[in-house]
Order: structure tokens, then sequence, then C-alpha cells
């Protein structure tokens, strides 16, 4: 089944050109039947750039997917045309009307300020409030996830020395989970982050369980309310070429930034990038999407709570 996307956004034809199954509003509205609503709240500045890749997995489930873009009111994207966010993005006093069957919230370019600190926090712990009550299962990526853990549960962030930088790889902690469903004992997760949050912290929480981890990276995800709740602090929606742009963003400006580790042919970025994670990422967004999404949602979405 499709994804149900917002008319003339442009990753549709970048999607159908690698034949993914999309389709706009007009000829969606023809299909009697109730697609799963998903908001994502896109923190990142190449918001076209995300979009597309948290689309194209999501794409890979014979669900329709009504997907909707969630804005902030307290910041203005630097990145994206303006044309582009009053199209196809609304803010969260729009959208918080609503409920929703999942919920997405990226990474941030603000990992190195103190939470409270980032000018749009005190609208950022707002919304994850109220996904607790109006969202299914929402995910929490990278910075999202350190920014969850730290206000709804308390857990501090730390400043790493260098930059958590490349593919590492990663092992399910608890295999039998139906988010880890068809993973092998181990998978690759992308990392690209200055702080980390640390296992021992964690522990002290009865309400959070460390569900992957890698020896080089440290904690990779997080689980909480029975799976309403996942914290993924690396990026595995990363599209093959992303963590090469940032190296070449960073390299010579930067002396906390190295070569992404296990990433390069021969550690060489001459030689290309070795892709290894991709199909744990399809992998892991079906299983979201199935076990904890629309397994559990009620058919009557105003009854989440």
């Amino acid at each position: 089944m499709p994804l149900r996307l917002p008319h003339q956004l442009p990753a549709i034809s970048i999607l159908k050109r690698e034949n993914i199954f999309v389709m706009d509003e007009n000829r969606a509205h023809k299909q009697d039947i109730r697609p799963l609503r998903i908001v994502i709240l896109n923190l990142m500045p190449l918001k076209i750039t995300t979009e597309t890749d948290l689309i194209r997995l999501l794409s890979n489930t014979p669900l329709q997917i009504d997907i909707r873009f969630m804005k902030l009111k307290s910041h203005t994207p630097k990145n994206t045309p303006i044309e582009h966010m009053m199209m196809f993005y609304k803010d969260f006093d729009e959208l918080a009307k609503e409920n929703y069957d999942g919920m997405i919230v990226t990474g941030a370019p603000v990992e190195t300020m103190e939470f409270e600190d980032v000018e749009y926090w005190n609208e950022i712990v707002k919304i994850f409030d109220w996904a607790r009550n109006h969202v299914q299962s929402t995910l929490y990526i990278c910075w999202a996830a350190q920014a969850g853990l730290y206000h709804l549960y308390g857990i501090p962030k730390y400043h790493l020395d260098r930059k958590m930088f490349g593919i590492f790889p990663t092992r399910p902690l608890r295999p039998k989970l139906p988010i880890f469903r068809g993973f092998d004992n181990e998978f690759y997760m992308p990392q690209s982050r200055h702080t980390e949050v640390r296992r021992s912290d964690i522990e002290k929480v009865k309400d959070l369980t460390i569900i992957a981890e890698s020896p080089e990276s440290g904690v990779s995800m997080v689980m909480a309310r029975g799976g309403r709740e996942f914290f993924i602090t690396g990026h595995l929606e990363y599209a093959p070429e992303t963590l090469d742009k940032e190296y070449r963003r960073d390299v010579g400006k930067r002396s906390d930034v190295g070569l992404p580790l296990h990433y390069y042919v021969e550690d060489d970025p001459k030689k290309g990038v070795h892709v290894f994670w991709r199909a744990h990422a399809n992998l892991l967004f079906q299983n979201w999407i199935n076990y904890y999404v629309y397994q559990k949602t009620p058919y009557d979405i105003n009854k989440i709570k």
C-alpha cells in the first residue's frame, strides 16, 4: 500500500523514480479505508532531505499512511524555503487538535547547547507532553531522544571529547521484542553526535529499558511505556551519502571531528561508502509501524489516550 502525502511534496517525484509507491491526497480521497496517521516534527536544517529519508523508510509497509509535517512557532528554519514550510508544514497548535497513530521527532543541530538554552525548548516540552496522550507510539531520534529522555525521565546528557561519528555495530539486548523481529544478532547504526546518554543513569529509572547497545557508541535504543516511546540515539534513517556530506562540511574546520568510523571503503573517502545499515533500517521502521502502531492503535483514533 502507498503512503498518502501532501499534494506536490518534492519527495513524491524523488521516490517515484525509485519505484516507491506513493500517492498524493487527491488520489487517496477516493479510497474508503482509514490510513494510519503519522505526524513528523522535523527539526533538521535540511528539511526536504530529512522528509525524503523518512518517507523512504515508511513506504515499505503494506499499510496506507497519512503523513503530516509539524513545525515550531518559536523557530524559523534558515535552510528551507519559506514557501515549502508554508505549503507542507503546520504549527503544533493546529495539529494538536487531532490524535495520531504515530509520531517521529527528528534530531536537531543544537545538541552542544544545554536543553533549556535552546530557543524552542518550551515549545518542545509542550509537544512531548502532548504526545503522551495523543499519539499511540512515538520515535525520538538523536537529539530528540536525548531531549525526550531528559524532559520525561530526568536523564542527563554528557559532552564528548570527540564526535561519535560513523557506522557502529549494535546488538539487540531484547531480541524477542517485536521491534527487532527479523533482526540478526548484530546490526549497524549511523551515529553523528557530540553528546551521549549513559547506561548508569538509564538503569536507575525503572520505566526505561535499554533494548540495543553498541560496545563502541554506547546506548543505542531505549524503550518506555511498552513501546509507546522509543528513543534512538543514532540515525538509521540516514541515506548512504549523509555522513560523507557532514564529514566534508566539517573536515579542517573542527578539531573534534574525525573520519567517520566503519563508513568508507578501506577508510578512504575516495573509495566511496560501504552501505550496510539500510536493510535493518527498513526492518525497524516496518516493525514499528506494524507492531507498535497498526496493531496497537484503536480504530477510533479519538480513543488514543
